[in-house]
């Protein structure tokens, strides 16, 4: 490290009151920045977190330890270890509904709930999920106008109502994607054509913006304009 001289930084004044205490030490000036916990500056015990998050989610959704254990090569006491810790985030456990949610996006894991949303729920295959990508962004949730979405063809409202996989009396938000400008319901046209059934107007909604040029596009004509929701 190189060595400054004082006299050539500090003012004056300054530099007499050091003298008072320091006069010919060398002393080490630290940054002032907080000293970051192992792990926060490589981001490495973030990942770690959300990680043993997604363990204790899908452990308590039905999988196994011994199931666990293969999927992320670890020791079924590693697993053991991760589900029964007293430090777990249980106030974010997952589920299937607006609620959580919105738990989990007031605390900035919005994607953490899609993902357990599409692997949990709907039980999408990792492999062909049409959702989730490195680069998606995700604004919500906001009460959303149904009537902003572009209209498709819909099965007919009763098979809708009895074959819907979704839970109505604790439903999930509407996954909408956010295209050149318009707004499209992703899969869950299931639960809209019920929505539409029962005349809502507005629904708790995320939205997948997949690129930065449609998040721009977003931010400038809706990024003002939709209400969040907090709590429920």
């Amino acid at each position: 490290m190189k060595y400054e001289n004082a006299s050539d930084i500090l003012p004056e004044e300054l530099l007499k009151e050091i003298q008072k205490y320091a006069a010919g030490k060398l002393l080490y000036v630290p940054s002032g920045e907080e000293k970051k916990a192992w792990g926060e500056a490589s981001g490495y015990r973030a990942q770690l977190k959300k990680r043993n998050r997604m363990i204790r989610n899908k452990y308590a959704h039905g999988l196994t330890i011994s199931e666990l254990a293969d999927e992320y090569y670890l020791s079924l006491d590693s697993i053991k270890k991760i589900i029964y810790s007293k430090h777990a985030d249980v106030y974010l456990t997952y589920s299937p509904t607006i609620e959580s949610a919105v738990s989990y996006a007031n605390t900035g894991m919005l994607e953490e709930w899609i993902q357990c949303y599409l692997l949990l729920t709907r039980q999408v295959s990792p492999d062909v999920q049409e959702l989730i990508e490195e680069d998606d962004l995700y604004f919500g949730v906001v009460k959303f106008p149904l009537r902003l979405i572009q209209h498709d063809e819909f099965d007919s409202v009763e098979n809708v109502a009895s074959e819907s996989d979704d839970d109505t009396s604790m439903p999930p938000p509407l996954l909408i994607q956010y295209r050149e400008g318009k707004f499209y319901c992703i899969m869950q046209k299931d639960l809209l054509a019920l929505l539409k059934l029962r005349k809502i107007n507005a629904y708790p909604s995320i939205i997948v913006l997949r690129e930065n040029a449609e998040y721009k596009r977003f931010m400038k004509y809706f990024g003002n304009v939709f209400i969040f929701v907090d709590k429920i």
